[in-house]
């Protein structure tokens, strides 16, 4: 997630972005101006990286949350001992590890059957984590099966849900689509909506297929494994005065890994009314929180939290 400051604050040497256009002169049109393209640059960009950067850890904290619903061990998860719940249990359970300041809750939705079965992550009134986030608010997940089963669905909500004072709505929902050889995920993100303490708000809807291409052999172990993300997203982001939509396109896979909170390397295409206006890169695989952005052939590195 980008700090929620102009992205030409994140520049070195805080050149200033008319580098990026030849000339920087103005037209007489208003939609044409430098200052108007520098502006939805920076707010769509910015918008867009938050958005689903929130809705990745999400996605790392519903698929992690033990090894009976999902994975276990990632996100919020990783580095605590969340194995599976043994033996029966009466319709809830609550528990809460001395290493971590959120509760979960399982509630078994139809008696005698282990699925569906909601899980509530309840944050309270504040609980940071080992990422540094302060998250308030409950994930509300329900799961049809095991999510590592094929044709397993699970839906997410979010009751009072924040990060770092973001409130964060919308349904993430993930569907388990794997072949016999490959491990793939289908994930779509619905009304997504970020709300920042001032009032400045984005929208947010993503459609993606994340694809497993490394860790197979070690099932019970999700530290090693390593996926690709394709497809896109679209956006509205309300910044003051201003208001922008846009849309995204992966044009290169993202590499996402469950070892490291940012995705390590690809591409995506940010694009105004259809026509491609810049171009963001996570770089060549190494796990840093840097990332770049390219218009007219100039890049600018930027920092991702």
């Amino acid at each position: 997630m980008l700090v929620p400051s102009p992205l030409t604050r994140l520049m070195q040497g805080s050149l200033i972005i008319c580098l990026l256009f030849s000339g920087c002169t103005k037209e007489d049109s208003d939609h044409n101006r430098e200052e108007d393209k520098q502006a939805f640059i920076e707010v769509s960009t910015e918008a867009d990286i938050e958005s689903q950067g929130i809705f990745d850890n999400v996605f790392n904290d519903v698929i992690g949350v033990n090894d009976e619903v999902g994975l276990g061990g990632t996100g919020i998860f990783g580095g605590a001992n969340h194995n599976s719940l043994q033996g029966e249990l009466i319709n809830t359970r609550s528990r809460t590890d001395s290493n971590q300041c959120f509760t979960v809750t399982i509630t078994r939705l139809v008696t005698g059957s282990p699925f569906p079965v909601k899980v509530v992550v309840d944050f309270g009134n504040g609980c940071t984590g080992k990422d540094g986030k302060n998250r308030k608010g409950k994930v509300i997940t329900e799961y049809s099966n095991r999510l590592i089963v094929p044709g397993a669905i699970a839906t997410t909500h979010f009751d009072g849900y924040s990060v770092d004072e973001v409130k964060v709505e919308g349904i993430l929902k993930i569907s388990n689509r794997s072949t016999q050889d490959k491990r793939i995920f289908h994930v779509i993100v619905t009304n997504g909506k970020l709300t920042h303490p001032n009032g400045n708000f984005s929208l947010w809807n993503s459609e993606k297929t994340i694809t497993q291409v490394e860790g197979l052999g070690t099932p019970f172990f999700p530290m090693d494994d390593v996926f690709e993300i394709t497809g896109g997203a679209n956006g509205s982001v309300k910044n003051g005065d201003r208001y922008f939509q846009w849309s995204t396109l992966i044009t290169e896979p993202l590499t996402k890994k469950f070892n490291c909170r940012w995705i390590v390397s690809g591409q995506l295409s940010l694009r105004k009314n259809d026509a491609p206006v810049t171009v963001v890169n996570f770089g060549q695989g190494a796990c840093d929180n840097k990332a770049f952005i390219t218009v007219n052939g100039q890049t600018i590195e930027f920092t991702l939290h």
